[in-house]
């Protein structure tokens, strides 16, 4: 649907597909069948899920729709239940279009004013939509691998969809499932997050050194994303893809204080400069490790690298003292360092395919 004039007000996503639902499709499935149990939710992908769409997000993968799940018992009524919804629901809720087209990799609201309309509820399972979409069954014991291979921006999510009506009782406890990992497998992850860090300390220095700015901004603007990652990790809220990172990080308790630093690295002219402003930052992610008191206490500081005059916070200390804290035998025979497929893959290929990430399993043999 393009942008214009035109166009009904602005409402967030997530209310108006509130609204289909309750004012669309829930009174047409109590007329007839008035005995289906069912779940309605939207959790899966759209940053009307997230709570982050605006007015430019209507163009395309926006608008009224959201999932039914129904009992595995009643699947054979899907049939029956779409071929109602598109003979029956309104044309238009709140001003905007019930009915979508599908161009190439994409789904538009477009006006109608005939049925049968191309409607955007989804009809499955909870068992199979979960296993698509994360590939796993979350009402059964997940394995630390499974946990390690599913993108956090997925399980964002999840956590941050809404849930429409639950008669079937299997969002809710999927949820709580999913909604954060389990303790030793937390610091696993948080040990390897540290490692990415330690990995890259001194180079932001070492490049400016020789005379490669470029170089320099770069390895900072990695060390950047990698401690608002981190932040992300030491909140316990699971990161969105990188169209949302920044946005999601900036409301995060630890934001104020660093985004602030972040911009003078950013903005930084020299090297010595940029390993000022980095040097304020690794500090204040030591005290966000510290106040966790998942290990015990870390001295603070800042060191030299070897006998060169580089700056660095020897994160190894961190990821050194984590590691040391896991007592789950499962979790201490996993690779060091790999950590999740969030920390090794980028790949918008792997991380937006479930099956792919899946197939990565054999990194923790």
């Amino acid at each position: 649907m393009a942008l214009d004039p035109t166009q009904p007000p602005f409402i967030p996503g997530a209310v108006l597909c509130e609204r289909f639902f309750r004012e669309a499709v829930r009174p047409l499935l109590a007329d007839r069948f008035p005995r289906l149990d069912y779940s309605a939710t939207r959790i899966d992908f759209g940053s009307d899920v997230l709570g982050f769409d605006t007015p430019q997000s209507r163009d395309h993968h926006w608008g009224p729709r959201f999932m039914l799940f129904l009992a595995e018992a009643d699947l054979h009524q899907k049939d029956a239940i779409d071929h109602q919804l598109a003979h029956r629901l309104p044309f238009e809720i709140a001003g905007y279009p019930t009915h979508f087209t599908f161009p190439i990799d994409a789904d538009v609201m477009t006006p109608t004013t005939s049925h049968p309309i191309k409607h955007g509820v989804a009809i499955t399972t909870a068992r199979a939509f979960f296993l698509d979409y994360v590939g796993v069954d979350p009402a059964q014991p997940l394995g630390e691998i499974d946990w390690l291979l599913i993108p956090s921006q997925r399980l964002a999510t999840i956590a941050s969809g809404q849930v429409f009506h639950d008669a079937l009782n299997v969002l809710e406890p999927a949820r709580r499932a999913l909604s954060w990992y389990p303790h030793d497998l937390w610091l696993y992850i948080l040990a390897a997050q540290w490692q990415r860090i330690d990995q890259y300390e001194p180079f932001t220095a070492r490049t400016g050194d020789v005379g490669d700015d470029l170089g320099s901004r770069l390895v900072a603007a990695r060390q950047i994303a990698d401690m608002m990652r981190l932040a992300f990790l030491l909140e316990r809220r699971h990161a969105p893809y990188i169209k949302w990172f920044g946005t999601a990080f900036s409301r995060l308790a630890c934001a104020a204080h660093l985004m602030p630093v972040f911009e003078d690295i950013s903005n930084s002219r020299t090297w010595k400069q940029r390993e000022e402003h980095l040097c304020r930052a690794w500090l204040i992610m030591q005290e966000l490790h510290n106040a966790l008191k998942v290990t015990p206490p870390i001295e603070l500081g800042i060191s030299q690298f070897y006998g060169r005059p580089y700056r660095v916070p020897r994160s190894g200390r961190f990821v050194e003292a984590l590691r040391a804290a896991i007592t789950s035998s499962a979790v201490r025979a996993l690779p060091a360092h790999v950590g999740s497929v969030d920390q090794f893959a980028d790949n918008t290929d792997v991380l937006d395919n479930i099956r792919h990430c899946r197939a990565l399993a054999s990194l923790y043999a």
